[in-house]
């Protein structure tokens, strides 16, 4: 529903009331304005409550989608609305993540609620002691490891697409989705 829509929506601040004192007693000048009222009140309603069309945890559905977007976030219609906050709320902290095993991990359990682990280092090399030769290059391909958490499945194609949008471009990835938590993972759910 749109917030312009509201039958009977009361004017806070009620223009025939700030009439000067000549029009107040006149009715077309009443009646007049109350109509004006009619068109202002859905926008003095939206600029009382601005704070909370800001913040995701409480801002009105269709605005969650459009607040995503600001920030950069994931928002996915077929995901319950409060998924879909949670994704917006946690985007800034994932950007900050984002490229690495810990943002890769969080994303896919956040987004896909599975549970996942990364296995390798993407063929990035470094030597603790300056001037020193740099050890073998490792292989290049990380392995990322799902299994189910929330639903009893996995859909593999969404693991797929979200892990391509989310390593780095230069890094080659397997993905290996899994039944249950592999052994020696303590994941015990």
């Amino acid at each position: 529903m749109s917030r312009a829509a509201i039958p009977g929506l009361p004017s806070r601040h009620p223009i025939g009331g700030q009439l000067p004192a000549l029009y107040a007693e006149d009715d077309f000048a009443q009646r007049f304005t109350a109509g004006l009222d009619t068109v202002l009140a859905p926008v003095f309603s939206t600029l009382d409550n601005l704070p909370a069309y800001l913040d995701p945890r409480v801002a009105p559905a269709d605005f969650v989608a459009w607040l995503a977007s600001w920030v950069g976030g994931v928002d996915d219609p077929r995901w319950p609305l409060e998924l879909r906050r949670e994704a917006t709320v946690r985007a800034m902290e994932l950007h900050r993540w984002r490229g690495t095993r810990r943002g890769l991990v969080e994303a896919l359990r956040l987004i896909l609620g599975v549970r996942a682990e990364v296995v390798g280092d993407g063929a990035a090399v470094w030597s603790g002691t300056p001037g020193s030769e740099l050890p073998p290059a490792p292989d290049a391909g990380i392995v990322v490891r799902v299994w189910p958490r929330r639903e009893a499945t996995v859909e593999e194609s969404r693991v797929h697409e979200l892990v391509q949008a989310l390593v780095p471009v230069h890094t080659r990835c397997r993905v290996e989705v899994l039944s249950a938590a592999p052994s020696g993972s303590g994941e015990g759910e």
